[in-house]
């Protein structure tokens, strides 16, 4: 009886092996730009910077490094024709832009050549729906957080706001009223924005917002809204509400804000179903939408030190799963691959100066490296630095990736080969 049941585990172990996905073959890195200037994919990790073709890859230009850009100072949005030899053609130029997020460059795949970015027009930050092959443009009153895979819809925040907490993230200039002086603005917060029609609707104010985000009872305290995601479908929106204790005392000499709370939030694109995601203490990251319904974020898990990389289900947020404990306890930029059974992630450098890139299968929480990568001090400035913000080609046989490691800041790619 003991022989059937060993033999009988033994072919079920030998079954969930030939089910278990195989890990692709991850080819070397290779730039696709190159100096005299500096170059960086148009968007921010996890977001498709590859032509709906697959010719052309967004990236922006800039001589700018170890410090801000200002409102005066422009950046070039350009395309890499990866048919003709990477040549390097240039489509737009920007003052909305940053080292993090670049211009917020999407494809829009309803019209052959369409895309959208930030810029600031007529004293205004908007958004430039543009095609790059007729020239023909349209400009979007709101600047936008992120796109709608079918292109139709977009979210907007407010960057000069962003500005005063997190100057990596927002933009210079007098673009926006950053309403500085109100710590919950019922005015200000999540707007959904149509594409078709530029018209605008806010779906969640900031003060709206105010019970489910980290108590805040500093009258100098800060509240405000950044990095935003949808759904595959349209339907939900992901996003973080952060508050920061005194902000005049926060910031500190080089105009950084030290310290902030983290509240990760959910809600339906009409505004309805607004849900917190985890406890006090989790401080929400970096994150990325699987499907309708299902995400992997980086989080301090169970509010302690140590970041985890979290799956969990909207709705079901009681039944997170941490993954791969004590290996992944890191804040990293997740992506899940497009088959959904891979998750990249790469953080920020260690005390030597490199970055580790990995790949983890998430049915068994096995997982390879992907490469270390090293920062130059050049590029370790906190408005400048240069994260590996890595992507997936939408059909998977791609990563693309900004990096420094030969010296300069250059955009690369990396040949997936799935068995």
């Amino acid at each position: 009886m003991k022989r059937i049941l060993f033999l009988s585990l033994i072919v079920a172990m030998a079954a969930c092996q030939e089910q278990m996905p195989d890990f692709p073959e991850i080819g070397e890195p290779y730039a696709v730009t190159s100096g005299p200037h500096d170059h960086l994919l148009a968007n921010y990790f996890g977001i498709n910077a590859w032509s709906p073709d697959g010719r052309y890859l967004a990236v922006m230009e800039t001589d700018i490094n170890g410090r801000l850009a200002d409102e005066e100072e422009e950046a070039t949005l350009a395309l890499v024709d990866l048919k003709e030899g990477n040549k390097l053609i240039p489509i737009a130029r920007t003052h909305c832009w940053n080292f993090q997020e670049a211009a917020m460059f999407h494809w829009l795949t309803w019209e052959d050549g369409a895309c959208i970015y930030n810029d600031c027009r007529y004293g205004k930050f908007v958004s430039v729906i543009y095609n790059w092959k007729t020239g023909s443009e349209q400009v979007i009153p709101y600047p936008i957080s992120a796109v709608s895979e079918d292109g139709l819809l977009a979210i907007s925040l407010n960057y000069a706001r962003l500005r005063l907490c997190r100057p990596d993230y927002g933009y210079a200039g007098n673009g926006q009223n950053p309403l500085r002086e109100q710590v919950w603005p019922e005015n200000d917060g999540l707007w959904v924005v149509d594409l078709r029609t530029g018209e605008g609707k806010l779906i969640l104010s900031v003060k709206e917002a105010q019970k489910l985000m980290p108590i805040l009872e500093d009258c100098d305290g800060f509240a405000y809204f950044c990095h935003t995601v949808f759904s595959k479908n349209a339907k939900k929106i992901f996003f973080l509400a952060r508050t920061v204790k005194n902000l005049n005392d926060q910031i500190d000499q080089f105009g950084i804000v030290k310290e902030w709370d983290t509240a990760a939030l959910t809600i339906d694109t009409d505004g309805r179903n607004l849900r917190r995601c985890f406890p006090d203490g989790w401080r929400g990251s970096h994150f990325n939408w699987f499907g309708d319904d299902t995400m992997v974020v980086t989080a301090r898990w169970n509010g302690g030190k140590t970041w985890s990389h979290t799956l969990f289900k909207v709705g079901e947020e009681e039944q997170v799963r941490q993954l791969a404990p004590g290996i992944m306890d890191w804040d990293g930029h997740c992506i899940f691959s497009p088959n959904g059974k891979f998750i990249s992630s790469e953080g920020y450098w260690n005390k030597d100066g490199f970055r580790s890139w990995v790949l983890l299968r998430i049915e068994d929480e096995a997982l390879i490296s992907l490469g270390r990568f090293f920062v130059p001090d050049d590029y370790k400035e906190q408005y400048s630095r240069c994260d590996l913000h890595a992507r997936w080609k939408p059909d998977g046989s791609q990563l693309a990736f900004n990096s420094v490691h030969e010296g300069s800041r250059q955009v690369y790619l990396r040949d997936v080969k799935w068995k």
